[in-house]
C-alpha cells in the first residue's frame, strides 16, 4: 500500500501566478520507495477554477475553495481534505529544492518519537539569488520540547522557519490545525507542536522562501501595532496552555 505525504497550500489571487513554479518543484521530488504525495490547494476567497488547468488535471492534486478567511483558515480547510499520514506545508509562492520531501520522511521514519521537522531555509530574492535565512540555525538533529517556545517567549520571533514544517497528521489533529489569525498562524502551530512533541532540524536547505512585495509578511501590520500585539497574545495564551499539559514543571 502506498503511503501518502499531504502537501497543503493556501493561495489567494496575488499568489496564483507563482503556483506553476511550486508545482514544478513538487513534481521533481523523488520520494522513498512506497511513498507518494498529494497536493491539497485551497483557494482562499476565490474559485478552484482559478488554479491553472494543467495543475488541476494532475491526479495527485485536489483543489478546493472557501470564503476569504485568511491563510490559517485555508490551511486548515486543505488539511481537512487530506489523506496522508504526514502533512507538509508549502506556500504557493515558495519552491522545494531537490530532496526536501525525502529528508522529512527519512527523519520521521528513523525517529518515531519525533513529531515534526523543520529545515534550513534559503530566501529566494526577486533577482533569483538565494540568501540564507537565519536567526542562528540550531545544530542539525533533535529539538527538545519547549526549546523553541523558550526562545519565542523572549523575542516573539521563531528560531526556525515555520514555512518548512512537516508534521505527523495525528499530532496536527491533536494540535487542532492552524489558528484563525490574519498572519503568524504558522508560527502559532510551530510553537504548539514544540511543546507537544520533540522536533528535528534538518541542516540541508529544504525550502526556497520567495521574497516579494505582496507576501503577507511584507504587510505594515506584520511586525508591530495593535494587530501584532493581539496575534502575539493569542499565540502565547494557546502555547502556554498546551505547555501546562505537555511539559513538566511548566
Amino acid at each position: 500500500m502506498t503511503r501518502i505525504m499531504s502537501v497543503v497550500t493556501p493561495v489567494h489571487d496575488e499568489a496564483l501566478p507563482f503556483l506553476p513554479e511550486a508545482f514544478a518543484s513538487l513534481c521533481s521530488q523523488e520520494l522513498p520507495t512506497g511513498w507518494d504525495w498529494e497536493w491539497l490547494i485551497q483557494v482562499d476567497g476565490g474559485k478552484a477554477t482559478d488554479v491553472p488547468a494543467d495543475i488541476r488535471e494532475d491526479a495527485r492534486v485536489a483543489v478546493g475553495d472557501n470564503r476569504r478567511g485568511g491563510p490559517g483558515v485555508a490551511r486548515t480547510m486543505a488539511w481537512g481534505r487530506s489523506q496522508g499520514e504526514l502533512v507538509k506545508v508549502l506556500d504557493a509562492d515558495d519552491v522545494l529544492p531537490a530532496g526536501a520531501l525525502a529528508r522529512d520522511i527519512e527523519v520521521l521514519e528513523a525517529h518515531p518519537s519525533v513529531g515534526w521537522t523543520v529545515c534550513k531555509v534559503l530566501d529566494l530574492m526577486p533577482d533569483g539569488s538565494l540568501v540564507h535565512y537565519t536567526l542562528g540555525d540550531p545544530d542539525p538533529g533533535q529539538l527538545t520540547r519547549g526549546e523553541l517556545y523558550a526562545y519565542w517567549s523572549t523575542t516573539h520571533r521563531p528560531a526556525v522557519h515555520p514555512a518548512s514544517l512537516c508534521i505527523r497528521e495525528s499530532l496536527l489533529a491533536e494540535a487542532g490545525g492552524w489558528m484563525a489569525l490574519p498572519a503568524s498562524e504558522d508560527t502559532a502551530l510551530l510553537l504548539a507542536l514544540d511543546v507537544m512533541a520533540d522536533g528535528w532540524f534538518i541542516g540541508e536547505a529544504g525550502l526556497h522562501y520567495r521574497k516579494h512585495p505582496d507576501q503577507t509578511t511584507a504587510h505594515p501590520d506584520h511586525r508591530g501595532g495593535a494587530e501584532w500585539q493581539a496575534r502575539m497574545g493569542a499565540i502565547g495564551k494557546r502555547t502556554q496552555a498546551l505547555a501546562h499539559q505537555h511539559l513538566p514543571n511548566t
